[in-house]
């Protein structure tokens, strides 16, 4: 198959390369539509596809955008995939998604890969932070980066996050509310800070009621299936809590598996509640009460916001509100 270039453009219709170029870039203003159209339609009869790469070299634009998760299996972290990449593609940008298993040292890898493959910006969502390296980096090499759920990196650029304080209250005051007392926690990895913020307005509601948590009621589930799975099932065997937190829905999902090999009925004799919201919430049985965040639409304004940001617009973080979606795995006492 033959490939036309820009060259062939102009001489099949007549125009200087730099009128051909200014009808590619929607730049005809000065032009007759009589010339901009003649143009557009030896495009299309030529099939000419731009060399993407030699434009960005002019423009100094690839209209590429990297993406990095922690781990793309978790639906929380598809779902924002979805949102962004959705977004970019409706603000005429592809989307480079990178996983990185928020391990700091592959972290740094891709954002030296993304910076070299001369994306115009970068979406960072982790478990918690940027490295003091990656954040210097970033800022020395002026590339544009917004940040996506990281509690603890919202001085240093623009980003889109939920009120995790907030989120931990309503499932707190959710429980209290049907009656129980004998409560348990499970968190998300020590020193996280989405997960530290969901423990404090947890405890915030139990302590307007008055109600006292045991230290050994706050239970380490990893923010992963399989490690909330064996956590549940050692605590469960010798605890009689009546209802459980657990700071994500996948989380919550260990627990029902628990719960479900040692005979213990959800909700009749313990209530769960999960965080996030995520698309498979609805097939389990019974039903997951969670506290959502609308992790699609947090995708779709973090690439509003870099597209603001590399266009030199002015930008402000936003603050999501989570709410509480009662669904049947939570009961009266």
């Amino acid at each position: 198959m033959t490939k036309y270039t820009i060259k062939d453009i102009a001489r099949e219709t007549g125009y200087s390369i730099s009128t051909v170029s200014r009808v590619l870039n929607n730049k005809s203003e000065g032009m007759t539509n009589e010339t901009r159209q003649k143009i557009l339609q030896t495009v299309a009869k030529l099939n000419y596809q731009p060399n993407q790469f030699a434009r960005g070299l002019i423009t100094k634009k690839s209209n590429v955008l990297g993406l990095m998760v922690p781990n793309i299996l978790n639906p929380y972290f598809a779902q924002i995939c979805r949102g962004a990449e959705d977004e970019a593609a409706r603000q005429g940008y592809s989307l480079i998604i990178c996983n990185s298993d928020d391990n700091p040292e592959k972290e740094k890898r891709y954002i030296r890969l993304l910076k070299e493959r001369q994306v115009d910006g970068m979406l960072l969502a982790s478990m918690n932070r940027l490295s003091a390296e990656n954040e210097f980096y970033l800022t020395d090499s002026q590339i544009p980066f917004v940040l996506v759920d990281r509690g603890n990196d919202q001085n240093i650029a623009p980003g889109v996050s939920i009120d995790n304080l907030q989120g931990g209250y309503l499932a707190g005051n959710h429980l209290l509310e049907l009656g129980h007392r004998n409560i348990a926690c499970m968190t998300g990895p020590s020193g996280i800070s989405n997960s530290e913020k969901r423990l404090q307005g947890f405890l915030m509601a139990m302590k307007e009621k008055g109600v006292q948590i045991p230290f050994h009621h706050i239970i380490d589930g990893n923010y992963d299936m399989d490690s909330a799975y064996s956590e549940a099932k050692r605590f469960l065997q010798t605890s009689d809590v009546t209802a459980i937190f657990t700071h994500n829905d996948l989380m919550a999902c260990g627990v029902y598996e628990a719960a479900n090999e040692l005979g213990i009925a959800i909700p009749d004799q313990l209530s769960v509640i999960g965080f996030d919201d995520i698309p498979f919430c609805n097939v389990l049985s019974p039903k997951l009460t969670t506290i959502r965040q609308d992790t699609y639409k947090m995708g779709q304004e973090s690439v509003n916001l870099l597209v603001k940001q590399i266009e030199k617009e002015p930008t402000e973080s936003l603050f999501c509100e989570p709410t509480l979606v009662i669904r049947s795995s939570t009961a009266n006492i």
